[in-house]
């Protein structure tokens, strides 16, 4: 216990900070607990002006920062000064950016439980709420396409939270994440926040070229901890026996002999009738059923739970496994409030379609505590899901992988199924920051002591040799520019109102790694120049003006054609090497 001297020094310390951060103190009031130390040096940087990049676990509280912003939108702190590129007006509008629906939709809740339904919007492609509201929350994609169409509604724009900017190194979405924060004003600031990136001070650095002061905050504490477990066969083990043989990847003995013991069995051929698929090929390893693991969980104590398949009609199947295999996880009064809960959320459906939509194996499944969390569901249906789950109503969630992107669903344990997924081409090992993500969502803050990841083994091979393995340690991983320099991209960006067309230069977090290009703001006034090899073939005689092509870029010889017949891909190839271009004037 610290002594009243020592107590008075911080009372002091603390008055010092609420008189130099007056919106930061007046936040906290309304909080209800303390800002844990990284959340304060964040909140602090946001309201002297500068940009923040928040790194912290999953569940640590990187959010609160992000609602802080919101906070000085609402409050009308001042800007930033006319030097850093924005006039000293009042803040008045904050966008919050999501990866997914589902999270945009928990979050636009949360805000109006805080804020109020007419200071909140909501802009996703399902549903538009409020659009022109003080604070509105949207999938990234939405600012995005604002942002390419001057919008009107980016008028006032103070604040931009981009939550689980990681997603920027994603293959398909990723060059969105990059486009938003090349492209935003110069005058908003900028809120990135997640739980999976490692080189922060290399990106940052990036944010700092591209958006001018940015502020890091880091923080390795997890409040809830988390203790690595395997399921094999109808048997839970620990991964490891200790902190140090997780750090070595050192497997536990007692899971190593019974993974050896069940191999030997399997090659000498005993057991076929435990192990389904026998013959002339031998038995064949199933893994642990569904219903079996739902039921493992409850006897051990460890749910709720949620259990990623890496598969939407997966997730569905295993909903059905468990009601074919009679599992009911809740009470009689249980049920009766989930009858409640659903019965006033579906009333917009029409009766007729609810038995088209599959609306009463979806209940049946509901009432027994077993659901089911993918993007081909119906909006109406998963935000049901979210809602008794975290009422704690619904006890087992079979979902894909877009339930570990922030949405607020914590639950005791969390399954993988499986260490590998298939990404679009082929089935490749789950990376650390997608292990991280999804093994995140176990352990609840003041509730649980401990998290409980727990991932399902194949005893036909030893654990050193199963895919995906060593499993991935939960860490952070380095986010690798997702952006792609396409026609598309480039002619929406070179057709914003009022925007310089933006320079390709390697100068995207990735570029040290990996030598990829990266739009870069700025505008370059040296005129394209076509290769001397087609400049030999047709000499440019009327090469003084510069005109527009049919593409939309200049023409150096002023016909509105390239010189010579090129073909497409030889064009695309010249143009790759110019190290700049002018906008069509």
């Amino acid at each position: 216990m610290s002594s009243p001297a020592e107590r008075y020094a911080a009372a002091r310390r603390r008055a010092a900070q609420a008189a130099q951060f007056p919106a930061l103190d007046e936040f906290a009031l309304d909080l209800g607990f303390d800002l844990d130390d990284f959340q304060r040096e964040a909140c602090q940087a946001l309201e002297r002006g500068s940009g923040v990049l928040v790194c912290a676990p999953t569940g640590a509280g990187k959010t609160v920062v992000g609602e802080f912003a919101v906070h000085l939108a609402l409050r009308g702190a001042p800007g930033r000064p006319a030097g850093d590129g924005g006039a000293a007006t009042a803040r008045r509008k904050c966008f919050y950016t999501t990866p997914i629906k589902a999270l945009s939709n928990q979050k636009y809740h949360d805000l109006v439980d805080r804020h109020g339904a007419d200071q909140v919007g909501l802009l996703t492609g399902d549903n538009a709420i409020n659009g022109d509201a003080p604070v509105v929350v949207m999938t990234t994609e939405v600012l995005r396409n604002m942002l390419y169409a001057g919008s009107a509604t980016l008028e006032g724009l103070a604040y931009v939270v981009m939550d689980e900017v990681h997603y920027l190194a994603d293959r398909f979405r990723g060059g969105v994440w990059e486009e938003v924060i090349i492209h935003l004003p110069a005058s908003v600031t900028l809120v990135s926040l997640s739980a999976t990136v490692s080189n922060a001070e290399e990106f940052a650095d990036w944010l700092v070229t591209v958006r001018g002061e940015t502020a890091v905050v880091v923080s390795e504490h997890r409040p809830v901890p988390l203790w690595q477990h395997m399921l094999v066969g109808r048997r839970m083990f620990d991964l490891f026996h200790d902190a140090d043989a997780a750090r070595k990847h050192d497997v536990h003995p007692e899971l190593l002999r019974y993974t050896r013991d069940t191999m030997r069995r399997l090659e000498l051929g005993e057991g076929r009738s435990a192990f389904p698929g026998g013959g002339r090929r031998g038995p064949r390893w199933r893994g642990p059923l569904r219903p079996d693991i739902v039921d493992r969980l409850d006897r051990e104590g460890l749910l709720p739970a949620i259990l990623f398949i890496f598969s939407r009609a997966g997730c569905d199947a295993a909903v059905q496994q468990c009601l074919a295999a009679g599992l009911r996880l809740t009470s009689p009064e249980e049920r009766a409030e989930i009858r409640r809960v659903v019965e006033s959320r579906i009333t917009a459906i029409p009766g007729e379609d609810l038995s088209v939509l599959g609306y009463w194996e979806w209940l049946d499944g509901l009432e027994r505590g077993l659901a089911a969390h993918h993007a081909g569901m119906l909006p109406a249906f998963k935000e049901v899901v979210e809602e008794l789950f975290v009422r704690g109503l619904v006890k087992a969630v079979f979902a894909t992988e877009t339930l570990a992107l922030g949405i607020n669903m914590p639950a005791r344990c969390v399954v993988l199924e499986r260490l590998v997924k298939f990404n679009g081409e082929a089935h490749v090992d789950l990376t650390p920051g997608e292990y991280t993500q999804l093994t995140g969502r176990a352990g609840r803050r003041g509730i649980d002591v401990e998290g409980t990841p727990s991932s399902c083994g194949r005893p036909r091979r030893t654990p050193g040799t199963w895919p995906g393995w060593p499993p991935p340690a939960p860490t952070r991983c380095a986010p690798a520019s997702g952006r792609r320099t396409t026609w598309p991209s480039t002619s929406s960006a070179a057709s914003g109102p009022s925007r310089p067309v933006p320079c390709w230069s390697p100068r995207s977090p990735s570029s040290r790694r990996t030598g990829r290009w990266s739009a870069w703001p700025g505008r370059c006034n040296a005129t394209p120049r076509p290769s001397m090899r087609t400049a030999r073939r047709r000499p440019a005689t009327t090469a003084t003006s510069t005109s527009t092509s049919r593409c939309g870029w200049p023409s150096p010889t002023g016909s509105g054609r390239w010189p010579g017949r090129a073909s497409t891909s030889a064009r695309r190839r010249r143009w790759r090497r110019w190290s700049g271009c002018v906008s069509a004037t």
